[in-house]
């Protein structure tokens, strides 16, 4: 196929960096855009994690535009807008991939004890539902762990990038005895060397994201070809 052009979509600035690395790692051949609007974190976050009909319409005009400029895939960075990001997929004839989908297929495969980490408090009830309905598909009855690291976010969103996963290996270590342990936000995918360099339980949202949207777009082309 001609290059990819993708396009990444962005909630939080802080998942701008780790996103573009993840894909300059995975799928160097592909031609990156990004788009952001911050806004969209700090308006869910004043609604409490409600996402209202106004919110999933800008998700849907973001997915619009994406595809109108030549988008052949879309990948959302930010996991608290689960429902939003369906209702672009359902709209859109591009693949377009929510971040922890694969993170949440590879943390079932590693076994039914899995905890979710999150610094933005509401990640945690969009993945908690996402998780249960592909455990439920596959006929596993999971056990469910989860914590937002308090105080991590600001930190990053300050530059202090240290305190940040200080406060992530912390929290990891509370969690000890899941078969897998997955970091929520593509900012935190950082962390994952500190908690333990090569350790198989710890799973971050970027990498497996591109891999599997690389997949899906060129299953696509093949097929059109």
């Amino acid at each position: 196929m001609a290059t990819p052009r993708i396009f990444l979509i962005h909630a939080l600035r802080e998942s701008i960096g780790p996103a573009n690395a993840a894909m300059a790692a995975g799928w160097p051949e592909a031609t990156v855009a990004n788009l952001l609007d911050d806004s969209l974190s700090a308006d869910l976050a004043a609604q409490r994690g409600r996402l209202d009909d106004a919110i999933v319409r800008r998700f849907l005009d973001l997915g619009t535009y994406a595809h109108n400029s030549g988008a052949n895939g879309i990948l959302f960075t930010c996991s608290a807008f689960g429902p939003a990001i369906e209702a672009v997929r359902a709209a859109l004839p591009v693949p377009v991939l929510k971040p922890n989908e694969a993170a949440l297929e590879a943390a079932l495969e590693r076994g039914p004890r899995i905890a979710l980490l999150a610094t933005f408090a509401a990640t945690i009830p969009s993945m908690t539902h996402e998780l249960e309905i592909m455990a439920r598909e596959r006929g596993i009855v999971p056990t469910i762990m989860t914590r937002v690291v308090d105080g991590a976010l600001a930190d990053l969103q300050r530059g202090d990038a240290a305190a940040h996963d200080k406060r992530i290996v912390a929290a990891a270590r509370d969690h000890s005895v899941a078969d897998a342990l997955v970091l929520a936000q593509f900012s935190m995918a950082r962390a994952a060397a500190a908690i333990g360099p090569g350790n198989a339980r710890v799973i971050t949202t970027p990498d497996s994201a591109v891999a599997k949207l690389r997949s899906l777009v060129r299953t696509r082309a093949h097929t059109r070809t």
